[in-house]
């Protein structure tokens, strides 16, 4: 049995009785073109089943409509939740990622990454490395010569470059007014490793609560369940009146109900609880975890999409904007785990 033949865009000419440069005008969305000659065209093409090639695609328009993905840690929540939202965005403009995962990301081998990205003819690049340590330095001094565009998709935005961030410091700080207006006195916090730009930002936020009030109790966990385990029991040891704590991440504040089971600590009435990211598991924790969301899918659509408007207006040499911060607000999720009764809260 042998294999159709792939219908060409000259085939679609001839059947039409154009040139195979209206074909490709008609195919590229160009105004230049009569509306019956447009419409007769698009009929031809459903009627042979013609399907344009990438490639071909990418040499009627002089870019390989790839954009290179530098990311890691997929493994969190986090970095999953933007490559989806990447991954729809692409599509929906006609583009394809090429991804390049990094597995040690606090070491600096940015040259070599960026060297096989652009190997690959890439249109533009996001830069989605979590800022661990001092990893974007080579930002400061290498992004301004590359031949494409970069966009961050970051926690602390380098304002030389475009970047879509999102306030980890205000989703501190709303996760922490949310256990003092429930009536909790001593309010501890159990963040991510503080080499991590998120967990500094989400610290500050709740250091900024507590701005009126004495107690400083802090644990240094590693984004597991295992860390918010261990740290609610350390805290508990060094701090007996800690009754709340606002836990960094969903995956630690699980570890931390574990831990106040095994404490016998009630959950919201003996301790409370919050946590950060919304995972699709934290509405079915014991109790229902109060936390915070934070539009990690919107943050990778809009990466892309920036990358993409900044791709066309260099293609049609129109001016650039200047380098621009998209910031991202996170919004409080209340559930069970910190609401008190009005009779626990005098």
């Amino acid at each position: 049995m042998s294999t159709p033949r792939q219908v060409t865009i000259r085939q679609v000419a001839q059947k039409a009785g154009v040139s195979t440069q209206t074909v490709s005008r008609v195919l590229n969305n160009r105004p230049d073109v009569a509306v019956e000659t447009r419409e007769l065209v698009q009929q031809v093409i459903v009627q042979l089943g013609y399907k344009p090639s990438a490639l071909a695609r990418s040499l009627i328009r002089r870019r390989s409509l790839t954009l290179g993905v530098v990311i890691a840690e997929l493994g969190q929540y986090g970095p999953m939740r933007r490559l989806l939202g990447m991954e729809q965005a692409a599509t929906e403009y006609g583009y394809r990622l090429h991804m390049s995962l990094v597995h040690q990301p606090e070491v600096e081998n940015s040259d070599q990454i960026l060297d096989e990205l652009l190997a690959w003819h890439v249109d533009g690049i996001i830069w989605a490395i979590p800022e661990i340590s001092h990893n974007r330095i080579w930002l400061q001094r290498k992004a301004s010569q590359l031949p494409v565009p970069v966009v961050l998709i970051c926690e602390q935005p380098l304002y030389s470059e475009h970047a879509v961030s999102i306030d980890n410091r205000a989703g501190g700080l709303l996760a922490t007014q949310h256990l003092l207006v429930q009536g909790y006195q001593s309010v501890g916090i159990i963040t991510g490793p503080l080499s991590w730009a998120a967990a500094q930002q989400r610290l500050l936020g709740w250091q900024e609560a507590l701005t009126t009030y004495q107690n400083r109790q802090m644990f240094e966990g590693d984004w597991s369940a295992a860390s918010g385990e261990q740290g609610l029991h350390q805290l508990r040891r060094q701090y007996p009146e800690l009754d709340a704590v606002f836990v960094s991440n969903d995956q630690m504040a699980l570890g931390v109900l574990q831990a106040a089971h095994e404490l016998g600590l009630r959950v919201p009435e003996g301790l409370g609880v919050i946590g950060f990211d919304n995972i699709p598991e934290a509405s079915y924790f014991y109790p229902p975890l109060s936390t915070v969301r934070h539009k990690l899918t919107d943050q990778g659509k809009i990466a892309v999409q920036k990358l993409i408007e900044i791709i066309e207006a260099r293609h049609q040499k129109t001016t650039l904007s200047p380098a621009e911060i998209t910031l991202l607000q996170p919004e409080l999720v209340v559930r069970k785990s910190s609401v008190r009764s009005s009779s626990s809260k005098e």
